[in-house]
């Protein structure tokens, strides 16, 4: 299994970037595909979570309403809208998978959820500044 993330890179605060996730050597149903990000010094934390097998889809309170998860499965990517970015978003944002046929509990979408992950991509710098 391999995750490649890509789109990062450097925007003034209240821009926008869209993050993939291109996922491979895996059938993409029955996943949970999480969205983490680490600032400098600081702990990894959860941003998003989406189940490539029903609607489940999870938010940090820090990006809810800015931030959007969406899949294609046909193309095996999941994808992270970000709006209205803030300089507290600076960080590198990884992509993360582990297989989970049912519904992804809540708790997967934390940092503790970091270690229910058994595939990660390799990170994207998102660097927002004026």
């Amino acid at each position: 299994v391999q995750l490649q993330a890509s789109g990062g890179g450097l925007m003034q605060p209240g821009g926008s970037l869209r993050l993939s996730c291109a996922a491979s050597g895996l059938a993409f149903d029955n996943y949970a595909i999480g969205w983490f990000r680490q600032a400098p010094g600081k702990e990894r934390e959860a941003v998003s979570c989406i189940s490539t097998s029903d609607d489940t889809t999870y938010y940090a309170d820090s990006v809810k309403g800015r931030f959007t998860a969406s899949r294609d499965n046909a193309n095996n990517t999941v994808y992270l809208q970000m709006d209205s970015l803030k300089p507290e978003d600076t960080a590198v944002y990884y992509c993360a998978t582990v297989w989970y046929p049912k519904k992804l509990p809540l708790y997967y979408c934390s940092t503790y959820g970091v270690r229910m992950y058994d595939y990660w991509g390799q990170g994207t710098q998102v660097t927002v500044s004026s």
